[in-house]
């Protein structure tokens, strides 16, 4: 599919580029690169720095630029640029604002991402960085209006106050009219702030504009202003603040306007991604470049790999008209680069979508995080070359570091990391389904899982001398789906048994985490059919193929593969046990402690004789077992698999569809306990549900968990791994992933005094 778009407003560079100044570099000199935001407004076509004590307010007749430096523990610093668009400023100031952007951009190197932010439709990750909210207000230079003094008690305005995560605070009328059910509007009057709470709005949502209005207090009156807080529905028990309210707003007539949608402050996720490059020259298009537009042409749809992007050109990602992200290879020309952000704006009128639409512009090796996510199996460039992306089937092996579990505890960043809660030393028990009730295993064959089964397995550790648990949830890729439920239903009952404290871990066959495997102390067997169940005769096949991956007793495990010689791998070991005799091939890339493993393996599928197999010198009948020589995986690889930064979500289904919002730079006090919230490892998935979330959505927890995979862009595979967790029960490690940041820290004291302030009586203003 070709678009065409218009391309005249590219002229316009050149046209901003005169009106300002020839030292509007020297703008810069002050540009840190210490971790921390640095923020500018836009003066008569001049950058002038913001102060910190301004962090936040934002007039709307103004552009900005805001430079967030991050320096994120064990990968560097990343940085990102926002232009910021107020929604009464000139054309002139925006285009601007655009150059000084590429200007910044080009200053820091060309490794920041840029963005674009439009007025009451910024990015959460814009928002995240005022903790205490943005706060709009009338005025600005190219409005025609002053800015407005609050440092002086002659304040009158209303602020409507939205959002739970990241609030925004716009001036609106000083009017009941403004006023509704569901949201929070704070009355400033100078030397007194009233919070007037709708009776639909939620303790979050107090607790953040309470953070706010004693922001505003500190900030802009010294500290000196006093603050009451009025409950819609219950004005009577505030008589003092109603009378200082209506002093301001009259009589109230009539009932209020019902709540309004948060939708602007939320992210749905979506799968719909499409990826765009400028058109080879053709005729056509060089006709269209005529009469000023270019054509952009589809390169592929979702998913995504990280192959389709050259060095050489420079490409636009559609991701449903939520945002228009662009990346521009490094060789690509300084004239390609330079028109990357007009590109997305045309592109953006192409399409039709609104004007406030997201725009992200990146440079290849300084990509978002989230544009990442976007692709299968992303490799981060190293300095050496490209790094390559691998299909699963198309591999030789990816090397296994031997873990030392030693180190959990002396280092908790590496126990989180690998998912890990101790050294499975703790107690466990095993049940198998049958007949939709459970059966205890006997300890003699636990490690031992048949394809058509469905198990529990529960593990309880000590922490700080108390009991804690964990419930996995193994689901046979033979079971049926009535057993499936059954296993789910049953591990209710265990949970229940236990007042609710196991962690619960659906763990789908094949996909086993590390802490699962280190259970069964590295004799981990899957058999692909069949059941373990006493009294039943599986068919025996005259072979069966089986494949040991791990180099220690904390991730090993045998998987029964199909007995051809297609299956092998030069990088493993396998065991072939016939009739006769079990055969230890040992490939010719495999590790000396993948050779123990597999021996430890080989002791408990059979008694029977075994015997050494290297490959290259395998006897006649090890190849007539599997039916015949044939072709098999031999290529080395030997490279970690890429890291994904965890990404933690809130979820939701109150507008009756499945809607998640990210919160960016997370901490513990993220963890809401009105929420249900996922944290994605890319390798797990945690569910982690406060104790006051809404019970349908604690319920339906699990189907969030589904459907955030099955909508992932990048295709992601549904068996991954989901944890249960309930607030109180966490396992350690979560708590490792989920760091402590100081701003964090700070926000979440501010917080706790937020509710002192909410659950006080009335204050006299």
């Amino acid at each position: 599919m070709d678009l065409r778009i218009d391309s005249k407003h590219e002229g316009l560079r050149s046209k901003f580029s005169t009106m300002m100044s020839d030292d509007r570099l020297d703008a810069f000199k002050g540009v840190t690169r210490k971790p921390g935001l640095q923020i500018w407004t836009i003066n008569k076509m001049k950058l002038v720095p913001v102060s910190a004590r301004g962090f936040g307010n934002f007039f709307e007749g103004d552009c900005y630029i805001v430079l967030n430096i991050s320096q994120n523990r064990g990968w560097g610093q990343t940085s990102d640029i926002h232009y910021w668009l107020g929604k009464a400023s000139s054309v002139d100031e925006q285009g601007a604002a655009a150059i000084y952007v590429a200007q910044l951009d080009e200053h820091l190197g060309g490794g920041p991402v840029q963005h674009r932010e439009v007025q009451g439709n910024e990015s959460a990750l814009f928002r995240s960085y005022f903790k205490k909210g943005l706060i709009y207000k009338k005025g600005g230079v190219a409005s025609g209006f002053q800015h407005v003094d609050t440092n002086a008690y002659s304040v009158l305005r209303l602020l409507h106050i939205k959002g739970r995560k990241h609030v925004t605070a716009t001036e609106v009328e000083v009017s009941w009219k403004s006023f509704n059910n569901g949201d929070i509007f704070l009355l400033d009057l100078g030397k007194a702030i009233v919070q007037w709470n709708g009776p639909q709005s939620n303790r979050r949502e107090k607790l953040k504009a309470v953070v706010l209005a004693q922001d505003i207090r500190d900030r802009e009156r010294g500290g000196r202003a006093q603050i009451g807080v009025v409950e819609g529905g219950e004005e009577q028990s505030s008589p003092e603040l109603m009378k200082a309210m209506m002093a301001v707003l009259g009589q109230r007539s009539g009932p209020l306007k019902s709540a309004t949608s948060d939708d602007t402050h939320e992210l749905v996720q979506n799968n719909s991604i499409r990826l765009y490059h400028k058109a080879m020259p053709s005729p056509f298009s060089v006709c269209l470049k005529a009469t000023g537009n270019l054509v952009v042409q589809e390169v592929a749809t979702q998913p995504l790999t990280q192959d389709l992007l050259l060095s050489s050109d420079c490409y636009i990602l559609d991701h449903k008209g939520s945002s228009v992200m662009v990346w521009k290879g490094k060789k690509a020309s300084k004239v390609e680069r330079q028109a990357a952000f007009n590109r997305a704006l045309g592109f953006i009128k192409a399409k039709k979508y609104p004007p406030n639409t997201r725009v992200e512009v990146m440079s290849e090796g300084g990509e978002s995080a989230m544009f990442k996510q976007l692709f299968q199996c992303w490799r981060d460039r190293s300095p050496t070359g490209v790094g390559t992306a691998y299909n699963v089937g198309k591999i030789g092996k990816v090397d296994q570091a031997k873990f030392d579990v030693m180190q959990l505890h002396a280092r908790p960043e590496l126990a989180a990391r690998h998912r890990m809660v101790d050294d499975a030393s703790g107690d466990v028990k095993v049940w198998r389904l049958e007949n939709s009730e459970l059966a205890e295993v006997k300890p003699s064959m636990y490690g031992q899982f048949y394809g058509g089964d469905c198990y529990l397995v529960l593990y309880t550790y000590l922490k700080a001398g108390q009991p804690h648990y964990i419930l996995y949830m193994w689901q046979g890729r033979h079971a049926s789906k009535d057993e499936i439920a059954e296993c789910a239903t049953q591990a209710d009952i265990i949970d229940n048994k236990y007042k609710g404290a196991p962690v619960q871990v659906r763990v789908v066959m094949g996909k086993e985490p590390r802490q699962f495997l280190a259970l069964f102390k590295g004799k981990f067997i899957i058999f692909e059919g069949g059941t373990g169940r006493p009294g039943v005769v599986n068919s025996e096949q005259d072979a069966r193929l089986f494949h040991v991956r791990g180099t220690d007793e904390m991730n090993t495990k045998a998987t029964e593969v199909p007995p051809r010689a297609s299956s092998l791998n030069s990088n493993d070991v396998f065991l072939l046990k016939t009739i006769g005799v079990c055969y230890l091939w040992y490939g010719k890339g495999c590790s000396g402690d993948e050779r123990v493993m597999g021996r430890a393996v080989s002791d408990v599928l059979t008694r029977g004789g075994k015997q050494v197999v290297t490959e290259g010198q395998e006897p006649v009948e090890f190849w007539v077992a599997l039916g015949g020589k044939a072709p098999y995986a031999n290529d080395r690889l030997q490279r970690e698999e890429p890291f994904h930064f965890p990404r933690l979500f809130e979820c939701s289904n109150q507008t009756g569809h499945f809607r998640i919002t990210e919160v960016y730079d997370f901490a513990q006090s993220d963890l809401d306990e009105e929420d249900v919230m996922l944290l994605d490892t890319w390798e797990e998935i945690f569910l982690w549900v406060g104790n006051f979330a809404n019970k349908k959505e604690t319920k339906e927890a699990w189907i969030h968990a589904q459907e955030y995979l099955r909508m992932h862009p990048a295709g992601r595979d549904r068996d991954t791994a989901v944890i249960f967790i309930k607030q109180g029960y966490e396992p350690a490690h979560l708590h490792r992933l989920v760091q402590f940041l100081g701003s964090s820290q700070v926000e979440c004291a501010s917080l706790m005094k937020a509710a002192a302030v909410v659950s006080m009586s009335s204050k006299n203003p």
